[in-house]
């Protein structure tokens, strides 16, 4: 049996379904703390008792967060099928014409959707691999289906250097909750950083690279012809009323929206305060969305077929929220954090908040909510290392992305498009992840 039939056997044995490894995770989780932190309790009974009040405590903090991010990650998929994009995609899905080009040009224009918005590039992706393979099927072609959703995937290792990333756009807020220890960091410090314009343009290039070469290795015999059937399910009941489907009301809505958000924009430029943040690229994709499905009968259908896509997030998300209630208020986020510290030099830091980053956002897979957590620790270090905050803000988010290729968590509405599993993917993925952090560890070293 050839290597790639070994590895590919050896993962679809062992590898858990995404919801699986979140329990998983907050077992894990409770047992590190129970045995590094003690849960300051006075025996094992009490201190069991504290842990679990910390996951349940944080369970509930990051609802408003999670509601944003269902935001994004649903008006990004209702964008993705209006007939702009869907045209797009369409004309992208007749190019390929084998499962290596197909890897490549998938990977591409998703990387690329990754610097505009991360729910946008995730739903573009699934979209145009599912659309490939729907195509190579009717063709009779032999592809690999996972390699095809891995590279729809891999706009996920590098959304945080893009306009949607959580924690610059964060640390770019006037009132953040670390402005008095760092002040605003505006985004031209960070995400147009030489830095990131830089790493990102090498991501570009060699990610869609990495998946060609996936793609010529790693054949397929898997019959793909039940997961990529059109499905019968009839469209979810809208109103369809004559007001739902006049255009002139979608236009005006739309317009009033992009107004406002001017409005907005110019009001914040006008007093040197940071305009991008998650609430206005909510608004813009909303607006957006209106706009360019052109009624709102056809916005509120690609809405309900969006609904599905989230549904994992709005189950997994409290979990992984009770996980950072445990990593935060037990303390092991601050032992973790703080081991990478002691080891750290000013050249080394960056590189050890990269991995500590990574090694975070499997127990806590929301930029947003481990800025949150390990921001406070690694500011810290970096102003007692005099080592620039705009560096260790990017460092700590290009560890948060790439482990993305190993924590299924926001794979979910792929696969739900796909009809893939997560087994199906993250042997693909993984590739990229060794591949992207030798990328970002040399840019962090470079520069």
């Amino acid at each position: 049996m050839s290597f790639s039939k070994q590895y590919i056997k050896l993962v679809d044995r062992f590898l858990p379904s995404p919801f699986v490894i979140a329990l998983l995770l907050s077992a894990i989780t409770f047992f590190l703390a129970l045995f590094f932190t003690g849960g300051e309790g006075e025996n094992v009974f009490q201190q069991s008792q504290n842990i679990l009040g910390f996951w349940q405590k944080g369970f509930w903090e990051l609802l408003a967060f999670t509601m944003q991010m269902v935001l994004i990650l649903l008006l990004g998929h209702t964008l993705a099928l209006t007939p702009f994009f869907s045209n797009i995609i369409k004309k992208i899905a007749s190019v390929p014409s084998n499962t290596s080009q197909a890897a490549f040009l998938i990977s591409f224009f998703t990387i690329v959707m990754s610097f505009l918005n991360w729910g946008l590039c995730l739903i573009f992706g699934a979209i145009l691999s599912r659309k490939i393979g729907e195509n190579f099927n009717a063709e009779n072609k032999n592809f690999n289906y996972g390699i095809l959703g891995a590279a729809g995937y891999s706009g996920m290792m590098v959304w945080h250097g893009g306009l949607s990333a959580s924690a610059p756009l964060k640390v770019a807020e006037i009132g953040h909750f670390l402005v008095d220890k760092i002040g605003v960091i505006s985004i031209s410090e960070t995400l147009f950083s030489s830095m990131n314009i830089v790493i990102s343009i090498v991501l570009l290039i060699f990610i869609p690279g990495l998946f060609y070469f996936l793609g010529r290795i790693f054949s397929s015999n898997t019959d793909y012809s039940k997961l990529l059937k059109p499905s019968n399910k009839e469209e979810a009941e809208i109103d369809n009323s004559a007001s739902e489907n006049k255009a002139w009301i979608a236009y005006l809505l739309s317009g009033i929206m992009v107004l406002s958000a001017s409005f907005y924009a110019f009001d914040k430029w006008n007093t040197n305060e940071s305009i991008v943040d998650l609430n206005f690229i909510n608004f813009l994709l909303l607006s957006f969305g209106i706009l360019l499905h052109g009624s709102l009968a056809k916005f509120m259908r690609a809405v309900n077929s969006g609904i599905m896509g989230v549904s994992g997030i709005v189950i997994q998300f409290p979990i992984y929220s009770g996980i950072m209630g445990i990593m935060k208020y037990s303390g092991l986020v601050i032992l973790i954090s703080d081991f990478f510290v002691s080891i750290s030099t000013a050249t080394s830091f960056p590189i050890l908040t990269f991995f500590s980053a990574g090694l975070v956002n499997f127990f806590v897979p929301s930029g947003g909510g481990q800025w949150a957590v390990q921001g406070p620790i690694v500011v810290e270090a970096a102003n007692a290392l005099n080592i620039p905050i705009y560096k260790i803000i990017m460092a700590l988010a290009y560890g948060d992305q790439i482990t993305n290729m190993l924590q299924p968590f926001w794979a979910l509405p792929l696969l739900g498009i796909t009809q893939l599993k997560a087994k199906d993917i993250l042997p693909y993925s993984f590739f990229a992840l060794i591949f992207g952090a030798v990328i970002f560890i040399i840019g962090l070293l470079i520069f």
